[in-house]
């Protein structure tokens, strides 16, 4: 099985408008909501390619009882635990400008990541397990060091897709996988990143620091997987971006869901690809028919 950590979860609410008219009233186009979260996401991008998962996090509230009803009604299983205060709101204002309105999770007592550490300590190493997103602030900074060293101690294959320190301290329980996109490499190594060329010898030094597959995604510009046996570099389909959310977390779903099928590297890092691209064309999580549509333009070397 695999498993999808979310920490701070959120019920994400996108407002679509032509244009935002600061101090006074605005009318709202289209709007819609859905459970958001990066794990979240990963969760239903398996969903939809047939892999199944079940999510792990905190929920709390009316907002926590929506996700977890919304979930269900996708089919997919659930195992959050339930914390006091409500799960946050995030609200996305597409205007002529994309703007994010984030908030503040529910605090998270010591009981509670107690509680979650258990659920993650009962996993096989048949399972694997995808560690998502930011960690809520009232969660000490060394929480994924902890969780993945319980994956490393028991032999559960685990997959990062996190920021800055979080994704260096956890490089050395050798993660199965990691995405950094090329903003993110470059702040791990003080430097600026713009090409894939340039990316090639900063992803072989995560690998020296612990990581199987690395996996750095340039938006339009390409993307590059390296591992111990290659470097591929890919090419990214043409189309219209209409949202960038979601698009990182659909490459870590689609990468896992076509391994998952076929055992292959360099198909699932065309999968990635082809599922990142799929989901930013689109306003939402990318679906299988547009993944397919699109794989035929991603050509590796």
């Amino acid at each position: 099985m695999i498993y999808t950590l979310t920490l701070n979860p959120s019920v994400d609410y996108i407002m679509e408008l032509d244009t935002v008219k600061l101090g006074e009233l605005n009318r709202i186009g289209n709007t819609s909501k859905f459970p958001g979260g990066k794990g979240i996401n990963v969760s239903r991008v398996l969903n939809r390619m047939g892999v199944s998962s079940k999510a792990l996090g905190f929920v709390g509230g009316f907002t926590g009882n929506y996700i977890v009803d919304q979930l269900q009604k996708e089919n997919i299983e659930t195992s959050f635990v339930e914390v006091e205060e409500d799960t946050r709101i995030n609200v996305k204002v597409k205007a002529d400008s994309e703007t994010e309105l984030n908030a503040n999770g529910p605090v998270i007592s010591e009981e509670k990541f107690a509680e979650l550490k258990q659920k993650i300590s009962k996993l096989t190493s048949d399972d694997l397990l995808v560690l998502a997103g930011s960690i809520p602030s009232t969660l000490p900074k060394t929480t994924y060091e902890e969780l993945v060293k319980i994956c490393h101690d028991i032999n559960i294959s685990f997959v990062v897709d996190a920021e800055g320190e979080l994704l260096n301290k956890v490089l050395p329980y050798n993660p199965f996988l990691i995405k950094p996109n090329h903003h993110e490499l470059g702040e791990l190594f003080d430097t600026t990143i713009t090409t894939v060329e340039e990316v090639i010898p900063y992803g072989k030094k995560l690998l020296e620091q612990g990581a199987q597959n690395v996996i750095v995604s340039l938006a339009g510009d390409g993307a590059v997987l390296i591992n111990e046996h290659e470097t591929i570099i890919s090419t990214v389909p043409k189309g219209e971006v209409k949202s960038s959310v979601g698009a990182g977390d659909s490459m870590v779903a689609g990468f896992l869901a076509k391994y998952h099928e076929t055992q292959d590297i360099r198909e699932a890092f065309r999968y990635s690809v082809a599922s990142g691209s799929a989901t930013a064309f689109s306003i939402g999580l990318c679906t299988k028919e547009i993944v397919d549509s699109l794989l035929p333009q991603v050509v590796i070397k």
